[in-house]
């Protein structure tokens, strides 16, 4: 299963943590949207940035 990563928010207030872990993902502007593997890293990941992404199972 797959997960698609859309940066929703921007990270111009975020702390360093947070953008780091954005750019992790491999997102770099709003609107942009990236498929990863559903996996316990990617969720974590996830999870420290929810407030800035949107997150659709496909």
């Amino acid at each position: 299963m797959s997960l698609k990563i859309t940066l929703k928010k921007s990270t111009i207030g975020a702390i360093p943590k947070h953008k780091k872990t954005v750019k992790a993902l491999g997102l770099k502007k709003i609107g942009a949207s990236v498929v990863q593997k559903d996996n316990e890293a990617i969720k974590g990941m996830i999870q420290q940035v929810r407030h800035l992404v949107e997150v659709e199972e496909i």
